[in-house]
């Protein structure tokens, strides 16, 4: 049971990060996601999580009954937010649950979402609203409005001369209510958080070349974490050249626990591999493209051990001197002592002589 909560909790992020939006700096959208799990889990039956962009903004489930917000910096009272409709939240409810009893699945753990989004493009214009079904990760149907034009994909039928009247009617019900709506809360959100998403932080790139032993080879690995937003075009080079796409592992964008991101891509090599490698990253929060070389890399190690002991060695030498300094100081001042007590019983002697 626990592997299928980590399942759960996995095909839900990844089907949310996975939704393609406009990496455009002007462009911001908002969205609803609704989830029903229906099994033993760790997660609440169901729930309605309310983001703008990336960042949560608020967050309702069927445990604590209460339509929590998050992250805000200012009132937002004034709001309208669709968890926090207790109508919109029993028919959302209730349309999931006839699904279910609806469609006879034998699986211990079943899990239906539904997300909505609108977007803003830059200079505040409209962008697309979608209307996304999915059951256990991926995908059932998807509607979508842009420009005056609805598309469809799903079972219902759907051509231009021809439609479902249910699918009809619930065109109709997003193109005059829902997505207008949609784009105000946007609107709104935006100017009470526009701050918040429209921060930029610079990543921190590394190149790093490991050992392998499975293969006996190394692996090297380009890592950009703590940037934001989450858009950044990371590129591995080989001998200024980009390495292909089949040759690299990775390449996931993964959220951080501070609200940044992060991406690592790798390589395997041999160990004969004599390239030279590199890696560059573009990103909003970077005046230019930013280049990393390898570290510790071949002669680049040896240089690095080399310089190592060269400080090292001088570092004796230099104790080897201070050393025989202060020994022949001691020395000659023991000398000196012996030179004057010996002066000493010679005058006294011919005193008393």
């Amino acid at each position: 049971m626990r592997n299928e909560n980590k399942m759960t909790k996995l095909f839900i992020f990844l089907w949310v990060l996975s939704f393609p939006t406009s990496a455009s700096t002007g462009s911001h959208s908002a969205w609803v996601l609704v989830t029903y799990i229906k099994g033993n889990t760790q997660f609440p039956e169901f729930s309605i999580t309310v983001m703008l962009d990336d960042i949560t903004v608020g967050y309702y489930d069927s445990e604590t009954r209460t339509y929590v917000t998050r992250g805000n910096t200012t009132n937002e009272d004034d709001m309208y937010n669709l968890g926090d409709n207790t109508a919109i939240r029993e028919l959302l409810y209730d349309h999931l649950v006839d699904k279910l009893r609806s469609e006879n699945h034998t699986n211990n753990l079943v899990v239906y979402q539904i997300l909505g989004l609108c977007e803003l493009l830059d200079k505040d214009k409209s962008g697309p609203f979608i209307i996304k079904n999915a059951f256990s990760g991926s995908t059932t149907d998807e509607l979508k409005y842009f420009d005056g034009k609805f598309t469809y994909n799903g079972p219902l039928k759907y051509t231009e001369q021809e439609s479902d009247p249910a699918l009809q009617l619930l065109m109709w019900y997003h193109e005059v209510f829902s997505y207008p709506n949609c784009l105000n809360t946007l609107r709104s959100y935006l100017k009470k958080r526009g701050a918040q998403v429209k921060r930029k932080v610079k990543p921190r790139v590394r190149l790093i070349k490991k050992a392998n032993s499975d293969s006996r080879g190394f692996r090297v690995s380009c890592l950009a974490t703590g940037f934001y937003p989450r858009h950044i075009n990371l590129t591995l080079f080989r001998d200024e050249q980009p390495v292909a796409d089949h040759e690299i592992t990775g390449g996931d964008l993964l959220p951080n626990d501070d609200g940044t991101y992060q991406m690592r891509k790798s390589l395997e090599i041999s160990a004969a591999d004599k390239h030279t490698y590199t890696c560059s990253a573009t990103h909003l929060s970077l005046d230019n493209k930013l280049d990393i070389d390898l570290e510790y890399q071949g002669e680049t190690f040896k240089q690095v051990i080399s310089s190592v002991l060269v400080v090292l060695a001088l570092g004796l030498v230099l104790i080897t001197v201070i050393g025989v300094i202060k020994w022949r100081r001691r020395r000659h001042s023991a000398s000196s002592t012996s030179d004057y007590s010996s002066a000493s019983t010679t005058e006294d002697s011919v005193d008393k002589t």
